[in-house]
């Protein structure tokens, strides 16, 4: 797949919210994920218990994602969330900007910019 196909594909998966067809279909075994806190993992496996636990954590009431910006290797989409945060109670609204890396035909890296009060 080249990287617009990548990208394209990923932004119809986040669409759906299909999520965790998103890695399994377009990420490297090897990949990374950035939070904007710094916090990082590396392997698909730990990038999957990551999202899990975040879904666990939250009740998405509804968002968005932008059509992806590419400049080869890397493309960037906005994706805007409505969630209720399940331990505190609290309701959010919250952008982002979702930044990946592409090598070889899969997602090596995604790393997230958020206002996570720092």
């Amino acid at each position: 797949m080249t990287i617009e196909q990548i990208a394209n594909r990923l932004v119809e998966l986040c669409r759906k919210g299909e999520y965790e067809a998103c890695y399994h279909e377009l990420f490297a075994p090897d990949a990374e994920a950035i939070e904007a806190t710094g916090d990082t993992v590396k392997g698909l496996e730990n990038i999957g218990k990551k999202a899990a636990h975040w879904a666990t954590e939250h009740d998405v009431h509804g968002g968005t994602v932008s059509d992806p910006i590419v400049a080869d290797p890397f493309f960037a989409v906005k994706m805007t969330l409505d969630v209720t945060h399940k331990p505190s109670g609290q309701r959010i609204n919250m952008g982002e900007l979702c930044m990946y890396t592409v090598r070889n035909g899969k997602i090596t890296r995604e790393q997230f910019y958020y206002d996570c009060g720092q």
